[in-house]
């Protein structure tokens, strides 16, 4: 069991890892951006770091100095909650390299699964039935737009490096999807550093299994 653990998010995510390590006797360390200096997530751990300007990009997208932040406060280990680094194959080998460990899957894991496109590529070889889209390498805007005809509306806009619901969109006719796919890779490029993204059939109905 680790005695402090730092905290690579923030918001509710951060609050509820927070709680958690308190119930186990875990000290746990915050950190946080301009914006962040009076969020509740700041409050509810043992201590805080402050990592950089208000935007994700320059904050909490910057594993290096999160990683300073842990080795400066003596924590253990990262928790990288969701989203933000938590998918990211470099920062887990970064934190290896530094000592420290990464609360969450091996980076080979990550590596395979962790960009959306690349494990439905993955899923694809193996033969595994997926929803219909794209989820190439080709990013431009008139190839997506191309792609999204293709497969017809409605259909869905995904972050390939996304999570927790940033970066996506719903896209119900074609003459929307231009300025649909803007807004998605711009929270996508600040919310997670990259704005590739991928589109599939928006299955407005349906099951889980």
């Amino acid at each position: 069991m680790f005695s402090k653990i730092l905290i690579a998010n923030r918001g509710e995510i951060a609050c509820r890892v927070a709680a958690t390590a308190r119930r186990f006797g875990v000290r746990t360390v915050a950190v946080y951006s301009d914006a962040d200096a009076s969020a509740k997530h700041v409050a509810a751990c043992d201590e805080a770091v402050h990592i950089g300007g208000s935007a994700p990009k320059d904050s909490y997208l910057q594993w290096e100095r999160i990683i300073e932040a842990a080795q400066a406060t003596g924590a253990q280990a990262i928790h990288p909650g969701y989203g933000f680094l938590s998918e990211n194959d470099a920062f887990a080998n970064a934190c290896a390299n530094a000592g420290i460990a990464f609360i969450g899957p091996p980076a080979s894991a990550i590596l395979a699964m962790g960009l959306k496109a690349e494990s439905k590529q993955l899923m694809e070889k193996a033969g595994v039935p997926l929803v219909p889209g794209y989820h190439g390498a080709d990013q431009d805007p008139a190839m997506l737009q191309h792609e999204a005809n293709r497969i017809g509306y409605p259909v869905l806009i995904k972050a390939s490096a996304g999570g927790g619901g940033k970066g996506m969109r719903a896209v119900d006719k074609a003459e929307d999807f231009a300025d649909a796919l803007a807004s998605c890779q711009r929270e996508a490029r600040n919310s997670f550093g990259s704005d590739a993204v991928l589109i599939e059939k928006y299955v407005q109905r349906p099951r889980h299994i």
